[in-house]
């Protein structure tokens, strides 16, 4: 064996390329193997059911951006500050975990946030019956 310690990488260089072999089987038996019976109802764009009506090009409302600026907001804040909290667990140990540098950057992890909530706030995008 080499010292480069590539050696131990083998495994996964195997996996992947048996993953990207299966993928390609997989893909290649549907393509062989699948009917091909077009008509117009299976080429129309499918949207819930429902006949599509009008231009798919129409401006949306801005609402819906918002909305996932609001889903991003508490996806990323329960992301870190969960797990910051279970590691920070007593504040009067200060001396042990993460200690006071992390106190305060988590401080100001939490005003950041806050100030993607104003914003929110203030857009009305908090205002679900409007």
């Amino acid at each position: 064996m080499s010292d480069s310690g590539l050696h131990v990488y083998v495994p996964l260089l195997i996996h992947l390329l048996a993953a990207v072999a299966l993928a390609g089987a997989l893909t290649v038996a549907s393509v062989v193997v699948g009917w091909r019976r077009p008509s117009r109802a299976k080429q129309q764009a499918y949207e819930c059911g429902m006949e599509p009506t009008g231009d798919a090009r129409q401006p949306f409302s801005v609402k819906f951006c918002l909305v996932a600026i609001v889903f991003i907001l508490f996806e990323v804040e329960a992301i870190f500050l969960l797990p910051w909290a279970y590691v920070f667990r007593d504040m009067t140990k200060m001396s042990a975990g993460i200690g006071m540098y992390g106190f305060v950057e988590m401080i100001i992890y939490i005003g950041v946030l806050l100030v993607g909530y104003f914003y929110l706030w203030k857009k009305g995008a908090l205002d679900w019956h409007r």
